[in-house]
């Protein structure tokens, strides 16, 4: 008998590791959900099979379920930063690998952490916990997507870009988006572990928390979207140069560059062309007079311009990742040039995180320590407010939602990206899908121009509407719509920012507290 306690022992231990590698392959599978996949379901069941083997679990034991959920998700979900530290950045491959599995391991931590509330605070009732399990989400997404810069990559709510739950974006935003999706999964969830176990309730009761998850996806197919309104189309040509990233600043490269624009400005016939961040490799003051003069000459005319990416700066005040607009009354050689400087940097690759100049010290990234930008008024071509962007920064709707709403609100979105740091695979779509929530959130078309992938147009309903194939040189020329208008997230983001999606979360966990818990 001495020997039964052991034995029950050993098996819970086994138990606890077999629920732990569930919960890493359950985060797996989120990871899988968004594209270029894009099984807006999958991300609904993985999410589900978390809560399901939390139920059972002790805080301490839910905390490591929920970070174990959160590593295979961010790990998958975002291996190819291993690509640009190790290949491009030229770190050994043991030590690239460590850092992405860092970053994953220090990211999961906002899950363990809501894995290890929920399991503390639940209350038994399957109606409360899916609601408190939706809260302590929304807050671990938004923590991620706010503390340290933020890293809101691949954040639950994308997975629903083509999904039922997409008809919530101009009224909640991706985050939103999250939290109804945790709800949904963790109700789902809760009610099927309810008929696995003794059935010691009527079934409707049982069932009872299904009213959540059906009432928001029959509310969500309901609910109006005409919040904008056309302002006419333009004509675009999206450049993409298809240049490999070791060859990027090469001399030999450079040269090739400069005659490279010079032949594709001219002969774009768009009325806005649109070229890829950086896609000059050079300062401007290192590019010669009569070659800036080659740039402009096809866009002196009105009804032409573009947005071409070169650094701009000094040695003095730092450099910027910069989105110059030429047209008749911007030339950079008479210094009149409009200029959108890059506001949201990227940790370790624009800028040196405070103790952390030895790791970025090993890095070979040119202008590794970059100066922000400061934020600008749209560009305007004919008819259209252009709003820019630059790389990840449309990740961070919230940083320029003030620029999508009112009666002078940008009518477009033109975002600038070189992703080929990053490799081919995963990484062009993923972001694909995240520019096409923000086309849905503030209903308004977004243009994209890479050095490798993927340049398209996305209209206002966040479709594709054209798009270049990857990893090819080309131009894409295609016809995109503004729009004017106000969703009713772009009106609350632009006035509070995410503050109102913090609350609800708070509000959810309150909600929770102040109902008995069932013994």
């Amino acid at each position: 008998m001495s020997r039964a306690p052991r034995h029950r022992s050993r098996v819970s231990a086994a138990s606890g590791w077999i629920a732990f590698l569930l919960a890493l392959l359950a985060g797996v599978a989120q990871a899988a959900s968004f594209a270029p996949t894009e099984f807006w379901w999958l991300q609904l069941l993985s999410t589900g099979a978390l809560v399901a083997l939390l139920a059972d679990a002790r805080p301490r034991a839910a905390a490591a379920r929920a970070w174990a959920f959160g590593f295979g998700w961010m790990g998958v979900g975002f291996w190819w930063l291993y690509i640009s530290l190790h290949v491009y950045g030229l770190l050994p491959a043991w030590l690239s690998v460590l850092a992405v599995a860092v970053l994953a391991a220090l990211l999961s931590l906002y899950y363990a952490i809501a894995g290890w509330a929920w399991a503390t605070l639940r209350r038994n009732r399957p109606w409360i916990d899916a609601l408190l399990f939706s809260g302590v989400w929304l807050l671990a997404e938004l923590a991620r997507g706010k503390f340290l810069t933020g890293f809101p990559w691949i954040a639950g709510g994308y997975a629903h870009t083509s999904g039922p739950l997409a008809s919530w974006a101009p009224y909640v935003g991706v985050y939103g988006i999250g939290a109804l999706a945790a709800g949904i999964s963790a109700a789902t969830a809760l009610v099927a572990l309810t008929l696995r176990g003794q059935q010691v309730r009527p079934p409707l009761v049982t069932l009872s928390p299904l009213v959540l998850p059906l009432l928001l996806l029959a509310v969500g197919a309901a609910l109006p979207q005409g919040f904008t309104r056309s302002t006419g189309m333009l004509s675009v040509s999206l450049l993409q140069p298809n240049v490999a990233q070791n060859d990027k600043f090469e001399q030999s490269h450079i040269d090739q560059a400069l005659a490279w624009h010079v032949a594709r400005l001219n002969a774009a016939p768009g009325q806005l062309v649109v070229t890829p961040e950086s896609s000059l490799p050079v300062l401007p003051v290192q590019i010669p007079p009569e070659t800036w003069l080659a740039y402009e000459h096809p866009f002196n005319k009105p009804g032409k311009a573009a947005l071409v990416g070169v650094f701009t700066g000094d040695d003095e005040h730092g450099y910027t990742n910069s989105l110059v607009g030429l047209d008749a009354t911007h030339h950079m050689s008479s210094g009149t040039f409009f200029r959108y400087g890059k506001r949201h940097l990227l940790p370790f690759g624009e800028y040196v995180p405070p103790g952390f100049h030895w790791f970025v010290a090993m890095l070979q990234i040119p202008i590794g320590d970059q100066a922000a930008g400061v934020d600008t008024a749209s560009f305007t071509v004919g008819a259209q407010r252009v709003r820019p962007l630059i790389c990840y920064e449309d990740l961070f709707g919230e940083d320029f939602a003030t620029s999508m709403v009112g009666l002078n609100a940008a009518t477009l979105m033109a975002n600038s990206t070189n992703l080929a740091w990053f490799g081919k695979r995963m990484i062009q779509d993923q972001h694909l899908q995240f520019s096409r929530m923000r086309a849905l959130e503030f209903q308004r078309g977004q243009v994209r121009a890479t050095n490798t992938g993927a340049t398209a147009v996305i209209d206002w309903q966040g479709r594709v509407t054209a798009r270049l194939p990857p990893d090819v040189e080309g131009e894409l020329d295609a016809e995109v719509e503004g729009r004017i208008g106000d969703t009713p997230y772009g009106i609350w983001l632009a006035q509070w920012r995410l503050w109102p999606l913090w609350g609800l979360g708070l509000a959810l966990i309150l909600v929770a507290l102040l109902v008995p818990r069932l013994r």
